[in-house]
């Protein structure tokens, strides 16, 4: 087992706390933030905490802070996992990029890829052969349907519907 360690303690954090709660793959998971009680840091400390947590996460929705930090992280040595919720269903051809969190009831069809750094929200549905670039936030019940392109750090609306 391994330790994690989460940047950013809000809401979304929290969220993807209790993603890698339900996998039962982490012995302690943990919070950098900048304005949490509960955080064992700071985000601009990251560096200091690489010995004991070797897989991180990030948890802002803000897909340009996401990107940097993840690569901020990978730079320290960390390792980027994806944390996809035990409940989802990820087709064995999809392929998930670095630092991708996908939520409780996401569909992601066969041959679908999934950039670095996305948030695939509950409910949502990337159908077959679609690809979803780097830094997306696919919102709940966003149906991404078959060959659809989303590109680099879109921001999906609840229940959109996106073709190609």
């Amino acid at each position: 087992m391994d330790n994690l360690l989460i940047l950013g303690a809000g809401q979304y954090g929290m969220l993807v706390k209790e993603i890698a709660e339900s996998l039962n793959c982490f012995d302690r998971i943990d919070f950098l933030d900048d304005n949490s009680e509960i955080a064992i840091g700071h985000i601009n400390e990251l560096a200091q905490f690489v010995t004991g947590h070797k897989k991180a996460a990030v948890a802002i929705g803000n897909a340009e802070i996401r990107l940097e930090l993840l690569d901020m992280l990978e730079k320290a040595g960390y390792e980027i996992t994806c944390l996809i919720h035990p409940k989802a269903y990820v087709a064995p051809t999809a392929v998930i990029g670095k630092g991708t969190i996908v939520e409780p009831m996401a569909v992601i069809h066969t041959g679908a890829a999934i950039g670095k750094g996305c948030l695939i929200s509950a409910g949502a549905i990337i159908n077959h052969n679609s690809t979803i670039k780097d830094g997306c936030h696919i919102d709940c019940g966003t149906v991404v349907g078959a060959r659809a392109v989303v590109d680099n750090k879109t921001n999906t609306k609840y229940s959109e519907i996106i073709t190609e």
